[in-house]
């Protein structure tokens, strides 16, 4: 990502010519409104003498970077960020992340798991990811939350996703895990709020149900959007499967974010997102 001026592309196509660089996907977009210019690349070494291993492309590409004042970022890949996965007691997204690690579909690796509730460690045990219980109450909570980040220094995790964390993250943890930290939440928000969204959704008859994919920030449920799906329910429809279907959509949407993450299509743009496809 760099300030958007012309000359930008040519640039970083050369320089990958340069040094016998093969494309094999390339994406841009430029925000008119920002003046970001934002582009993602995946290439492969194909020419004899040229350039083959990682440190030596970043040597390549750093007078690119610091003409352009780019932030820069080179990895392989099929290297995956290690992420900490934030439970509570609900397990349909923790399982549905699990499960699609260890079938290989996941563009990350849960390095581990971790719980105010110790509900779940039997699913995290029979997937071989590490479990920590960390009981959270208003009197431990900013302690509790420095454990969490402790958590993620030790496993090396680049990312914290709350795979239905039912708690409310101080100001200072949101701000320090700014464009580090995703969430998941229904699509009844704003409209619906509390215990039983479901319950007053069917009561109101909604037509649509869904849920939304976003950054964590201090305002709860308004960060920069990643991802989001909807489907249509009617008449027919009970609380019951109404909540069927949210759960298996707020599963598919947080598995979405995540491997935009992991593969390196997640640009945060102030407040929205750019989401290469």
């Amino acid at each position: 990502m760099c300030r958007d001026r012309s000359g930008i592309v040519a640039a970083v196509s050369g320089a990958l010519t340069e040094q016998g660089g093969f494309i094999l996907d390339s994406q841009q977009y430029a925000d008119l409104e920002s003046g970001r210019f934002f582009m993602r690349i995946c290439f492969q070494s194909a020419g004899e003498g040229g350039l083959s291993d990682l440190a030596g492309w970043r040597t390549h590409f750093a007078p690119l970077a610091v003409r352009f004042e780019m932030e820069l970022e080179l990895t392989r890949a099929d290297d995956k960020p290690r992420v900490l996965v934030a439970v509570s007691k609900g397990s349909h997204c923790l399982s549905d992340l699990l499960y699609r690690q260890r079938s290989r579909s996941l563009a990350v690796e849960i390095a581990a798991v971790v719980s105010n509730h110790d509900d779940l460690r039997e699913i995290a045990d029979w997937h071989g990811v590490p479990f920590h219980h960390l009981p959270v109450s208003d009197a431990n909570r900013i302690e509790q939350e420095a454990a969490i980040e402790a958590l993620m220094d030790d496993y090396g995790a680049s990312h914290l996703i709350l795979a239905r964390y039912m708690q409310v993250l101080t100001q200072g943890f949101a701000d320090r895990m700014k464009g580090r930290c995703i969430n998941i939440h229904h699509s009844f928000l704003p409209g619906f709020k509390g215990a039983n969204p479901y319950a007053q959704a069917f009561e109101r008859g909604v037509k649509l149900i869904g849920a939304t994919a976003h950054f964590v920030t201090g305002d709860l449920d308004e960060g920069p959007i990643i991802a989001q799906a909807v489907e249509p329910v009617d008449h027919r429809d009970s609380e019951r499967s109404m909540i069927r279907s949210g759960r298996d959509i707020e599963a598919r949407v947080l598995a979405k974010a995540v491997n935009a993450v992991g593969e390196r299509r997640l640009f945060l743009n102030g407040a929205r997102t750019v989401v290469f496809e």
